[in-house]
């Protein structure tokens, strides 16, 4: 057990990247509480509009899809640890102003809307460099353990950050909330200053002079001529559209159909996030690049378990169902990404994970307003489910691409079962 223990948490030996995980740990449970009570503070001052909530996820996720790309160029053009530092400085600030807003009372639904897409314009800074510098933190041996712990850390705060705000928000009001989220922001900013530039694994970078004429368009032509890249994030853009934006779909199927309190809705997002807690350790032993059928099988149960939510009748059977669907949602996206970030150069990483970034959040713009919609006009559970049946079929459709490029069969495997006798009576 101690060395599973010890291999499950490998990279946490290595001090840059314990720095960098505790920081993200600190800052993202204040995320979610801020995700929290920000979809509870619009559906207040909304009259409980699914749409409302759904205009400001898709401005949240606005900037991703407009500047990601920008973002990947500066990756792989200037020192990660510096932009990070910027991008995060960036959101504190904007953090503590929205926090001002509430707390006086002074908030109004547009403030929300500003804020979300200022919010969102730092975020997508941020993002794909975060996701290549992990790269330098651990070097390559170790990446697969790393990211697998990256995504344990987002898990992790997306399970303590909503079960807090539930209760925070009962007892303290949404004000306080964005507070603690804002101040929560300030340990990324301590811990990136903390970080030895000394012991950051570059080596596989190219020169200074080669980095300054990166582009965005080499970027995107070396993923297109990689349909080992392509396949995995053509199913996160269908899927990210469509099925993963729980954020905006439990906060309306809590509080519009199963008619919950915010600590309820907080319950929804734990249960999910445990789910996802579990599926990200689950790749954390990680040591090679993940096979196209892993990712598959993932998007494949994601799609199955995402529809049955959906369709489920009552709220204690969605709970039940949402850890086994944030499992493989997590399991899925994880092994998608260690696919992508273990098949590029490091030349190209930045702006790969630029467009792995693109395709992973840039789609919640286009998807959120439609799934809020469709939420209003037909039911917050009609919205999952129907994401779940799209995500489904391309995944199906996308495994049925793959075993016709590879001339590779599926074959069913049908186990022994134990055999029982009957003992007639003169035998007794």
């Amino acid at each position: 057990m101690r060395a599973k223990l010890s291999t499950t948490f490998q990279s946490l030996t290595v001090r840059n990247y314990r720095l960098f995980a505790t920081g993200q740990l600190i800052k993202l449970i204040g995320v979610w509480m801020m995700f929290v009570a920000q979809d509870w503070l619009v559906l207040d001052l909304s009259d409980d509009s699914a749409s409302a909530l759904g205009v400001v996820v898709a401005l949240q996720f606005t900037p991703v899809l407009l500047l990601t790309l920008l973002s990947g160029r500066l990756a792989d053009r200037y020192d990660k640890r510096v932009l990070l530092f910027v991008a995060n400085a960036t959101w504190t600030v904007l953090a503590l102003a929205m926090s001002i807003l509430v707390i006086t009372g002074v908030v109004q639904l547009w403030h929300v809307f500003v804020f979300a897409a200022l919010l969102g314009t730092a975020n997508a800074v941020e993002t794909p460099v975060r996701q290549s510098f992990v790269s330098e933190l651990v070097g390559t041996p170790l990446l697969p353990n790393a990211l697998a712990l990256s995504a344990a850390t987002f898990n992790s705060a997306r399970i303590i950050g909503p079960a807090v705000a539930g209760v925070a928000i009962a007892l303290l009001d949404v004000g306080p909330v964005f507070l603690i989220a804002a101040l929560g922001s300030i340990a990324p900013l301590v811990c990136m200053i903390r970080i030895r530039p000394a012991e950051l694994h570059r080596e596989d970078l190219p020169p200074v002079k080669d980095r300054d004429s990166a582009r965005v368009i080499d970027g995107l032509r070396y993923v297109a001529r990689r349909s080992d890249l392509v396949l995995p994030m053509a199913l996160m853009s269908v899927m990210g559209m469509t099925l993963f934006n729980f954020q905006l779909t439990l906060a309306a199927l809590a509080k519009t159909v199963f008619n919950t309190g915010a600590a309820s809705f907080g319950l929804f997002s734990t249960a999910l996030a445990v789910g996802a807690l579990a599926g990200a350790l689950a790749g954390s032993g990680r040591r090679s690049r993940p096979s196209v059928w892993t990712v598959l099988g993932a998007a494949v149960a994601t799609g199955v378990f995402g529809t049955l939510v959906g369709l489920a009748p009552t709220y204690w059977l969605v709970l039940t169902l949402l850890p086994f669907t944030g499992f493989f949602m997590v399991f899925f996206a994880q092994a998608s990404n260690q696919r992508v970030q273990l098949g590029v150069d490091a030349a190209f990483r930045g702006r790969v994970m630029s467009l792995w970034v693109l395709v992973f959040l840039g789609t919640n713009p286009v998807g959120a307003p439609i799934i809020g919609w469709v939420a209003e006009r037909f039911g917050a559970g009609a919205s999952i489910w129907t994401g779940g049946l799209i995500s489904l079929t391309t995944a199906v459709a996308a495994l049925v691409w793959q075993l016709h490029r590879t001339g590779t069969r599926l074959r069913l495997r049908i186990l022994p079962l134990p055999r029982f006798y009957v003992v007639p009576p003169a035998e007794v």
